[in-house]
């Protein structure tokens, strides 16, 4: 294994500002092979990235973390989105119920430290559940989102999951997302139409009011100071220093030393 740092994608992260989402979806696919999965919420950049996969025909494990306590729409777009782009759609789940963990815990959502431990054990920990499965995960990241992630790079490395993260849609603007869903008809969550801007837990999602930021609706009770559940590490964590370990082969092929794919 070799040491691969965030300043070792500089580079790369330059070359691919111009790319498309299509063509960083082929990239990584081509590169990482069965080892790349992609990530989705099923709120609504999370569902172009599962119909880009399907009308792109690359064959990726979507990973979907079922916190217990989503909204039963979210869950009917899961179906309806595995079912109608045919992709292979992996539930994760945390360990406890969410009785189970109130029961022990306490409601831990009602204060900003037990927001974050809420999180933490039930939507990050079953993902950290699969580390070693992958060497990369594509996310859904835009910086049209602004706050944390209107700087999110295209590549970045992930140290909890000692993997690669890809968002192809970081430089999708909300123009170029709404023609896209438009076009072509993208399955998302009713829930969007019903004032929710962002989408997780039942416990603590609210619509947004015209003219309030895209996040007001998540831990409103909270106040600002909870914006991020932490799944996403670059939300908390960015710099050079920041690395993971990779094999050496795959280093190569990924910074194009050994690989005749090019985009």
């Amino acid at each position: 294994m070799a040491r691969f740092s965030q300043a070792d994608l500089s580079e790369l992260n330059k070359a691919f500002e111009d790319r498309t989402p299509d063509e960083l979806l082929q990239w990584a696919g081509t590169v990482f092979g069965t080892r790349v999965a992609a990530l989705s919420a099923m709120q609504m950049a999370g569902s172009v990235i599962c119909h880009m996969l399907n009308r792109l025909q690359i064959d990726m494990r979507v990973l979907f973390v079922d916190t217990g306590v989503n909204f039963q729409e979210t869950l009917d777009t899961r179906d309806r989105i595995g079912r109608e782009y045919k992709l292979n759609i992996v539930t994760l789940m945390p360990k406890q119920t969410m009785e189970e963990q109130t029961r022990q815990h306490g409601i831990l959502y009602l204060s900003a430290e037990g927001q974050k431990e809420c999180c933490e054990m039930r939507k990050t920990a079953p993902l950290h559940e699969t580390r070693g499965e992958f060497d990369c995960l594509v996310g859904s990241l835009r910086r049209a989102e602004g706050g944390a992630r209107s700087r999110c790079q295209i590549l970045s490395v992930d140290p909890p999951m000692n993997c690669v993260r890809i968002n192809p849609l970081a430089n999708f603007g909300d123009e170029e997302m709404a023609s896209y869903i438009a076009e072509h008809k993208v399955i998302l969550n009713p829930l969007h139409d019903q004032g929710f801007s962002t989408i997780s837990c039942n416990r603590c999602t609210t619509p947004v009011m015209p003219g309030e930021p895209k996040r007001a609706g998540r831990w409103r009770h909270l106040g600002p100071w909870s914006v991020y559940c932490g799944i996403n590490p670059t939300d908390f964590a960015s710099g050079a220093s920041l690395a993971i370990d990779l094999p050496q082969e795959l280093i190569d092929r990924l910074l194009g030393r050994t690989t005749d794919f090019s985009i």
